[in-house]
């Protein structure tokens, strides 16, 4: 069976229900939920219930629209005031820690194509390829076990993971997109010119995007428009036009976006629960199409051929080249072993790689089919091992805290431009001391009790309410 326009609307809402209920089951047992997604489209293909889809143009639009989104949202969920103490360790993370892991995966690589008995046969420059597009990480499995299974993480190492996940992805497809036109140039392209583009791109991206995440801010807050859902809307138009205007200007789109949605996420903004909100929903939709699509994609009877060539490559990841660039980054900074050692572990491949295999191939390369089948066995193989041991790691290794609380008991927020704050007050006996009244206790001047829980009831107080201990009290506040 193949898409056609009269099925496509049918086949796609079936496969993203079945993808959400199969995932269901996945959080039971600790397995990734994209891997589950990933499965689902495996199961569905051409192997499977014989699905055709086999453009890998189309998957490749797919994944970076789906990418660009997804890295506005994750930098928009990031707040400067919980990765400045980390910002150093991140960024070497995401910098240097890729091109550790591109060079030395690509050093093996090559090493077993030319000296051992796998058949493999790969040039330097394709071995360096192939590590490029696998040397990038995705912590999105690695939050959504965590939560899923209620554990937080000591050291600020969720903010690092957070931190370096969405900033190393523009610099594995920087790699990527140099060595495929250094390839298709046939040695046209000097070293010191690769090293001079992905310098020139990082910078036109982050300072694209910091200027873009401003401008967008200030439309955002100034437009006036008659209807708050158009808001997210503007968001996301906004989005595609900054990837694409840096990318016209040889600028890193991927940084871009995630710069611009780091601004905006930090600056105050109108309507921010309903952009929050949407954003929420279709990033999800968007993780669901992009990991349906690259499983559609694959054909897992062509990846018996490079079983053998992958697992050794991503063992290898996993157990040396990951750790080697992870200690040797983090060497300045006083991080314990036991959290250098977790960071190894869950450099965790997702979709990116996947999506970045495809350019070798749309380029015509020779042997670009052989590296894309490479790169998607080791993504399994990535998220089936490392992905279903992550919260035992953390626990194994003594990192595992209670994860910490989102929002309140009582589910009310505040739009950014009132200027106050909420904050829940639980009290004791020490508080009810003078008394069982408010107006018996005292709170800084400006504070107001806006609703009491007490067990699962909400209460409106008046000056008349008994206080009982227990009772979780909701405050409003002018910010200072």
């Amino acid at each position: 069976m193949s898409f056609t326009p009269e099925n496509m609307f049918f086949i796609g809402a079936v496969l993203i229900f079945a993808s959400i209920v199969i995932s269901k089951w996945g959080y039971r047992f600790g397995i990734p939920t994209l891997l589950l997604f990933l499965f689902t489209g495996m199961i569905f293909g051409s192997d499977g219930l014989g699905l055709e889809f086999n453009s890998h143009e189309d998957a490749q639009l797919i994944g970076m629209l789906s990418l660009s989104i997804i890295l506005f949202s994750g930098g928009m969920d990031t707040k400067f005031q919980d990765i400045r103490p980390v910002v150093g360790q991140g960024l070497v993370l995401s910098t240097l820690g890729v091109m550790l892991t591109t060079g030395i995966t690509g050093l093996l690589i090559y090493y077993l194509s030319e000296w051992t008995r796998l058949d493999i046969g790969l040039t330097l420059p394709m071995s360096m390829l192939l590590a490029a597009t696998v040397s990038s990480t995705d912590s999105a499995s690695v939050f959504n076990l965590l939560r899923s299974q209620g554990i937080g993480l000591k050291h600020n190492l969720r903010p690092i993971l957070e931190l370096e996940s969405g900033s190393n992805d523009p610099m594995a497809y920087v790699l990527t997109i140099s060595l495929v036109q250094m390839i298709v140039a046939a040695g046209e392209f000097s070293g010191l010119e690769l090293a001079t583009k992905i310098v020139g791109q990082l910078a036109v991206g982050g300072l694209l995007g910091y200027l873009s995440g401003l401008s967008l801010v200030w439309i955002v807050n100034h437009i006036n428009l008659p209807n708050a859902s158009l808001y997210p809307v503007l968001v996301l138009s906004s989005i595609l036009i900054i990837f694409t205007f840096t990318d016209m200007l040889e600028g890193n789109g991927y940084l871009a976006v995630y710069v611009a949605g780091l601004v905006v996420g930090n600056n105050k903004l109108s309507y921010r629960r309903e952009t929050n909100t949407f954003f929420q929903g279709i990033t999800w939709l968007l993780q669901i199409v992009m990991f349906l699509t690259l499983g559609l994609l694959a054909d897992p009877s062509d990846m018996l051929d490079v079983l053998l060539v992958a697992v050794a490559i991503g063992l290898f990841m996993m157990f040396v080249a990951r750790p080697l660039a992870v200690f040797l980054c983090l060497q300045p900074f006083k991080i314990p072993a036991k959290a250098k050692l977790f960071l190894s572990w869950v450099g965790l491949r997702g979709a990116v790689p996947i999506i970045f295999a495809t350019y070798p191939v749309i380029a015509g390369i020779e042997d670009a089919h052989f590296l894309f089948n490479v790169v998607f066995v080791i993504t399994l193989l990535s998220l089936s091992l490392q992905g279903t041991t992550i919260s035992s790691c953390a626990r194994w290794l003594g990192l595992a805290t209670p994860a910490p609380k989102e929002g309140n008991e009582f589910g009310v927020e505040l739009p950014d431009e009132l200027g106050s704050r909420l904050s829940e007050m639980v009290l004791g006996d020490a508080d009810l001391a003078n008394g069982n009244h408010l107006s018996d206790m005292h709170f800084p001047e400006g504070t107001l009790v806006m609703m009491i829980k007490r067990g699962n009831s909400i209460i409106v107080p008046n000056g008349r309410l008994e206080l009982q201990k227990g009772d979780i009290l909701l405050t409003i506040a002018q910010q200072s």
